[in-house]
């Protein structure tokens, strides 16, 4: 769910995580816990380390809470592929079939299938590396939506759009996705069956309309977009025929689960991403560089519905984000570069959360 930073943790660590600390990695053992300074992340407890080295995002939960699924390019991999682990960090496995590059996987209600997007059926190699003289942008490679079971077997194909077609969530009670594509020409969040069927477009505003996650209850949507006008507009169409987008202006919007009364939440500027509710629907909690836009520190924060409530939950002087509650609430999952070996190294974290 992968884009302010939220589609791919390869692109993402190559462009926003900052230098490694001074501070020694901790040794490579799974859930290695962690202190955080006094007086800081009063929301968190009990922090363990669940991956070592490398560029690793987008860890989701399964229904059951027992297990998660995260994208990676270890293994000397150029571009991601899918893993799944227990939520001690043991038990890695790679469900993706290694060919092209993945992206945004997610469990199914019952936690023995698993969808997640690939390019493989367009080119199985990595896609090209873009073009550094075009400034920080985003490839929109052309992913679609497939499922598999838990182990990987049995793949086939979601959606064949052979566009960008990623960042799929699932609704609490298992039979909606709710996903992005660009396979009406602009990047537009729209829901379907879990089977693929019965495909319904949700937003209509130019510009980008993006990784969406459901409320516990499954009747409200949160999302981040960027709906840019004149001059910018003509900018960000231009791009979006290269099949690029600069993702540096976002912030969180709402809308009901079937598309009604869009409305924005925020209005901090910079990139403000990752957005997942509550366990109890009131607030949301998403990853800003809001402080200062153009720097690669973003930290997790947490707002009401209304906007208003600011608080800030993470204070480590690098990139916090991608940010999920558990299903019963306890604990949380995130992606930092906290303690990290290397520049381009981005971790899984995860913590006993704390009202």
């Amino acid at each position: 769910m992968t884009i302010a930073y939220l589609r791919s943790a390869a692109l993402l660590a190559a462009i926003v995580v900052r230098a490694a600390s001074a501070q020694a990695a901790p040794d490579p053992m799974h859930a290695t816990p962690i202190t955080p300074a006094a007086g800081e992340e009063k929301h968190l407890a009990n922090i363990r380390q669940l991956t070592h080295g490398g560029d690793n995002a987008e860890a989701y939960f399964s229904a059951s809470g027992k297990q998660l699924t995260f994208q990676s390019t270890r293994d000397g991999r150029t571009c991601d592929q899918q893993y799944t682990m227990n939520v001690d960090g043991t038990h890695v496995k790679r469900i993706s079939n290694g060919e092209g590059k993945t992206t945004c996987g997610y469990f199914f209600a019952n936690d023995k299938r698993i969808f997640y997007a690939s390019t493989f059926a367009v080119d199985t190699a990595c896609p090209a590396k873009l073009d550094p003289s075009k400034g920080y942008v985003w490839g929109l490679d052309p992913f679609d939506i497939y499922t598999a079971n838990a182990d990987g077997s049995n793949l086939k194909p979601l959606t064949q759009n052979h566009v960008y077609t990623a960042e799929g969530t699932l609704s609490p009670d298992g039979t909606s996705i709710v996903f992005t594509s660009l396979k009406d020409g602009d990047l537009e969040i729209y829901t379907m069956n879990v089977d693929g069927s019965n495909v319904k477009r949700l937003t209509h505003t130019p510009g980008y309309d993006g990784g969406a996650f459901f409320s516990p209850d499954g009747k409200k949507i949160v999302y981040r977009a960027n709906h840019p006008t004149d001059s910018a507009l003509k900018d960000y169409e231009d791009l979006l025929a290269q099949h690029i987008v600069r993702p540096t202006h976002m912030e969180l919007w709402v809308m009901n689960a079937d598309g009604s009364d869009q409305h924005q939440v925020t209005n901090l500027g910079g990139a403000n991403f990752g957005p997942f509710f509550t366990p109890d629907g009131t607030q949301i909690i998403f990853s800003s560089n809001y402080k200062n836009p153009h720097s690669s520190e973003f930290d997790l924060y947490l707002v009401n519905l209304d906007g208003s409530g600011l608080e800030q939950v993470t204070f480590d002087p690098g990139f916090d984000g991608f940010p999920q509650f558990s299903p019963n609430g306890k604990q949380l999952v995130w992606v930092s570069h906290r303690f990290a070996a290397g520049e381009r190294e981005v971790n899984i974290f995860i913590a006993d959360w704390k009202h």
